[in-house]
């Protein structure tokens, strides 16, 4: 059997894995026989060296196979997932998959925790006094099957090769390749046991993708690996050059989802016109709407009759988290902190651009992300932009808000919106929300 410094070696001179030596790695990092530093030395020579299709889609199935695979055909109907490739400000899986549950589509989901600057669902839903997201594969099928939607942490017997991997390539350097990010996706969805899966695949400065063409790459990756494993899959293209909400931290994002679910938000607010978007390609796969039209308006009837928010707080409630606090009052409370800082604008003009990551980088400075794989999050903290691309502004006018409850980096996370927010003297032509959708490879 090779060592696992001869298959660091091989990668690094840019030779292709077989099945059987993407076996031997994964089921170490499984098993945790092999040790942290040379699985990132292996990571670190995949991104510089890439992956073959036929690599990915094995790694792929490797990771998936290295637990036990979750069967939902007792579960009834199609059950759809839905997964985002990381951004900031976004929402979405707290607003789409209690909108969709609440149509009939059974939604079940395997989340992950914030990656550098973006956030990470399961971080969010932490959030809220007395939530676990550490359900057994028992009691995730049961959740599905008694309120049609579960969102939990990757369990000790789920795609447990991922899970060690992952944490490894947020400290590495490694996030921003296509292989591992595709394999670590479709891993996942292929061990919850979904039979469709929706994928809302970023671009621009906040994404791990920067421009529409690396994250068409991504996913006609992701969509071919699902249709060479039986899989339906589709994936939609959609920017990320600015946040997608208004707020960038844990509590404040399960806050806006609440906001939204509650109808307070206009239809078209940017993070509630994605989520429709995504939901109707839910509802579509799933078989529930005849067309887009048709499911856009199934999902408008629950967001309005209050049965999204039922949902959410059903959800909440069965994964042992205090439920009472999804009201918008309530939700101040877990948003609280010592001090609130407005970041000004230094010029009159138009917002023509920003840089979406140095804004979730002011976050993670103030305690809302992760440096390391081990630091503690503060809940509470983060920040809630008041512009958007396209606004005007006068000099003095709030940029943003920091919720502070360690003010020792609250300056330099100030500066870093600032650098990241530019205003010029005219209004900015518009970008496109959606670049495109990808439903089999090279569609």
């Amino acid at each position: 059997m090779e060592s696992m410094v001869d298959l660091i070696l091989h990668k690094r001179e840019g030779g292709a894995f077989t099945r059987a030596q993407i076996d031997t790695w994964v089921r170490g990092a499984a098993q945790g026989t092999v040790p942290d530093y040379q699985l990132a030395a292996l990571l670190m020579a995949i991104c510089l060296r890439g992956m073959t299709a036929e690599e990915t889609r094995d790694l792929t199935l490797s990771m998936a196979e290295s637990g036990r695979m979750a069967d939902l055909s007792g579960v009834g109907g199609v059950c759809v997932d839905k997964h985002s490739t990381g951004g900031v400000g976004d929402t979405t899986t707290l607003i789409l998959a209690p909108l969709v549950a609440a149509c009939g589509v059974p939604v079940a989901k395997m989340s992950g925790r914030g990656l550098g600057h973006t956030g990470g669902t399961l971080d969010k839903l932490e959030s809220i006094p007395g939530l676990r997201v550490d359900l057994s594969e028992e009691a995730f099928l049961r959740q599905v099957r008694d309120i049609g939607v579960a969102v939990i942490g990757q369990t000790k017997n789920l795609a447990p090769a991922d899970k060690t991997l992952y944490a490894l390539r947020d400290v590495t350097a490694t996030v921003r390749s296509i292989p591992l990010i595709a394999s670590s996706v479709m891993s996942k969805k292929l061990a919850c046991g979904a039979d469709a899966i929706v994928l809302d695949v970023k671009a621009g400065s906040g994404a791990f993708m920067r421009t529409p063409e690396q994250a068409r790459a991504l996913a006609e990756s992701m969509v071919d690996i699902g249709a060479q494993l039986g899989r339906r899959v589709a994936a939609i293209i959609t920017d990320m050059d600015q946040p997608l909400g208004q707020a960038v931290g844990n509590a404040l994002e399960v806050r806006e989802a609440v906001e939204l679910l509650s109808g307070r938000l206009p239809e078209d607010d940017p993070l509630l016109a994605v989520c429709l978007l995504l939901g109707e390609q839910m509802l579509l796969m799933a078989g529930l709407a005849a067309d887009a039209a048709v499911a856009r308006s199934m999902l408008l009837d629950a967001l309005k009759s209050g049965a999204g928010l039922e949902k959410l707080r059903r959800m909440v409630a069965l994964l042992g988290g205090r439920s009472e606090y999804l009201s918008v009052e309530r939700m101040d409370e877990l948003c609280a902190v010592r001090e609130k800082i407005d970041v000004p604008a230094e010029a009159d003009g138009f917002v023509c651009a920003m840089q979406a990551e140095r804004i979730g980088t002011a976050a993670q400075l103030l305690g809302a992300g992760r440096a390391k794989k081990d630091d503690a999050i503060d809940p509470a903290v983060g920040l809630v932009m008041h512009v958007r691309r396209g606004a005007a502004v006068r000099r003095g006018d709030a940029l943003c808000t920091l919720y502070v409850n360690d003010g020792s980096r609250a300056q330099e996370a100030a500066a870093l919106v600032r650098s990241a927010v530019r205003i010029a003297p005219e209004r900015p032509a518009p970008v496109p929300m959606v670049y495109g959708v990808v439903q089999r490879a090279g569609a």
